[in-house]
């Protein structure tokens, strides 16, 4: 069977992407599939590379470049249309991150050609992309989370007055500004007064035009990862231990400077409602094949949910498959039951659309 190993993408984390894709395709089981490569530019390029039969050397190697008119040398890919993709027997591990990929657009385009997938749906992606739908869902659900102010850019624009008192209002110094639909802490900034909260403001809307103002608070940061389409199983929750308040993309991906404690050292009735939570969130946002879910832990040991990130970091030394590994199921067979997953929920969506007929 071939997997086409979709990555790299047009947001912010197209090297977040690569990365992921680079440790993947180290861990594929070869001897049952061949992976076909699609690198998708910045720029939105599409182009179709080599089909690998073993573990490339180098993540440079996934940067892959194309002939363009009036050049030679030698090239790895060949600029295709997204369409060309659809062939039988084959199932798209979609590693892209951020919008155009995560955010529900990918997979409408994979439902449409009519080929199974990895991940979430299109629903699960969009909302669980988007930081304000997330919260608007997860208050229906009951789910504890932190103080917000949904702010549209036009609204900011029109009467940024109205919104500094709406802020200041209803939330307290520090606050944490975000972009809505982004992801590895692209455009955060944190604001500890109505200055920097102009700044942050501007900051967000260079990534989207809906931004989210939180209440910051001092917390540690607790992960749980979850798997399964209707069975869904989740992790004990991990903790990323922080030596500053805040970590922004460099810190994360740049510096390096990310350590993380697995499982977190936290009371059994805390883990127990991180699991509680983390599964409820899943199963409201109609989510399958994998999430990670993220969570504020107050020093009472209250739990706010911060997000559930539908494609999250994949990397070997990523927490999501970090967290399955300190479980007993390690890096390949992760990804081989991601495969099954989305070839199950392939299935199911088939046999649906066959009995509307």
């Amino acid at each position: 069977m071939k997997i086409i190993l979709l990555y790299g993408g047009q947001s912010a984390e197209h090297d977040v992407s690569i990365l992921s894709a680079f440790s993947v395709l180290n861990a594929i089981y070869y001897n049952y599939y061949q992976v076909q490569l699609v690198f998708i530019s910045k720029d939105g390029q599409w182009v179709k590379g080599p089909l690998l039969t073993d573990k490339p050397t180098s993540p440079e190697e996934l940067h892959l470049t194309w002939a363009t008119a009036g050049e030679a040398g030698n090239f790895t890919g060949t600029i295709i249309q997204p369409g060309d993709i659809k062939e039988d027997n084959a199932i798209v591990f979609p590693l892209l991150h951020g919008p155009n990929g995560e955010d529900g657009t990918i997979q409408g385009f994979l439902e449409t050609i009519r080929m199974p997938y990895v991940g979430a749906g299109v629903l699960t992606s969009a909302c669980g992309m988007d930081k304000i739908m997330t919260k608007y869902i997860l208050h229906s659900a009951g789910i504890p989370q932190v103080p917000y102010v949904p702010v549209l850019k036009n609204q900011w624009k029109e009467n940024p007055k109205q919104i500094f008192e709406q802020c200041e209002g209803s939330l307290r110094y520090p606050m944490f500004v975000k972009p809505a639909n982004m992801g590895s802490s692209v455009g955060i900034s944190k604001a500890e007064n109505r200055v920097e909260l102009q700044n942050a403001l501007e900051e967000a809307y260079k990534y989207d035009n809906r931004a989210v103002i939180e209440q910051g608070i001092e917390a540690r940061e607790i992960e749980v990862a979850i798997l399964g389409n209707e069975d869904v199983r989740t992790t004990m929750a991990g903790e990323i231990v922080k030596d500053v308040a805040f970590y922004d993309y460099n810190s994360k991906y740049i510096d390096n400077n990310i350590v993380m404690q697995i499982p977190a050292q936290v009371p059994d009735e805390v883990q127990e409602k991180a699991q509680e939570y983390a599964k409820l969130a899943y199963t409201m946002l109609g989510g399958s094949g994998l999430s990670r879910c993220d969570f504020f832990l107050t020093n009472k040991n209250e739990l706010f949910l911060n997000e559930l990130n539908t494609m999250p970091g994949f990397t070997q030394f990523s927490m999501y498959p970090s967290l399955w590994s300190e479980t007993g199921l390690q890096y390949g067979d992760l990804i081989e039951e991601l495969i099954q997953l989305g070839l199950k929920r392939y299935e199911q969506r088939q046999s649906f659309l066959t009995e509307m007929k």
